[in-house]
């Protein structure tokens, strides 16, 4: 799945998502270590649109390296480290 040729733009929100203060700008609400950013932001830093952003970061919050949480009537989008650690590990066994 992240292998596969647009697999490439949700390892790239993985890894912005390391440190999103380097690569989205403020939010007018929230914070974007704590809270998250949003499809809108990803879909600007991706040059798709906010429903092809959307989808990819659902697909990522589905299988769980991301978690999600609704501030107002947006979902914000952040890493779930200790998933990411997971899976990490389950490559290095050889999964």
């Amino acid at each position: 799945m992240l292998r596969a040729p647009t697999g490439e733009k949700r390892l790239d929100i993985l890894e912005w998502l390391k440190n999103p203060a380097a690569h989205f700008p403020p939010p007018k609400r929230g914070d974007l270590v704590e809270d998250g950013v949003t499809a809108d932001a990803v879909a600007v830093k991706l040059g798709v649109s906010r429903e092809v952003a959307e989808r990819h970061l659902d697909l990522l919050a589905d299988i769980g390296l991301l978690r999600t949480r609704r501030i107002r009537r947006r979902t914000h989008y952040r890493r779930d480290e200790m998933r990411i650690a997971e899976v990490a590990r389950m490559f290095e066994k050889g999964w």
